[in-house]
């Protein structure tokens, strides 16, 4: 596996590209040691998943975000496998039908003040009875408090943890939100 994992490396990014672009994998050209030609993110992709590696990380196990700063590959758990990767996606997936809107949308409903991401999934485990690493919780119940807050039911009232590139590209730890007020 090791002789097909993919280097992405950074190319020059000018002032004003648009930070989806940079995020997305715009800026990066995709290298393989064993010489097959990656011209962009969809190669990259395609040639993981034609050697068993991860289609996120490209099998490296950590994810780029922005030049400077990478974090542990969350779609494969820093393995840089495929088989990991697919595991997760079928238990998240398994979160969605477990972990509905629902049922964040009722324990959140008597919250009077900020609430923080983990006490929500916390309390998710424990109402759902669902044993830590069973399934991917906090993801789950992250995405839906994101959706509700896209839906103006939500606000978020944290400050970013790291900006990663200005204030347009950032990073929330533990974010908290609170209810719109009527």
């Amino acid at each position: 596996m090791r002789e097909h994992t993919i280097t992405a490396l950074w190319e020059e990014i000018p002032d004003d590209a648009d930070d989806l672009d940079v995020v997305g994998g715009a800026f990066r050209v995709y290298l393989c040691p064993c010489g097959k030609q990656l011209p962009d993110r969809t190669a990259a992709e395609l040639h993981a998943m034609e050697t068993d590696q991860c289609t996120t990380c490209l099998g490296s196990g950590s994810e780029q975000i922005v030049p400077g700063y990478a974090q542990p590959c969350t779609a494969c758990a820093g393995s840089g496998r495929r088989r990991a990767q697919l595991q997760w996606q079928l238990a998240y997936a398994e979160a969605e039908t477990t972990i509905t809107v629902e049922i964040v949308r009722t324990l959140i409903a008597p919250l009077s003040g900020p609430f923080r991401l983990s006490e929500v999934a916390d309390t998710v485990r424990d109402v759902l009875g669902l044993p830590v690493g069973r399934l991917p919780v906090g993801p789950r119940v992250r995405d839906i408090l994101r959706s509700l807050e896209a839906a103006g039911e939500l606000v978020m009232v944290s400050a970013p943890d790291e900006l990663l590139r200005g204030t347009s590209v950032v990073l929330y730890r533990d974010p908290s939100w609170e209810h719109v007020r009527a």
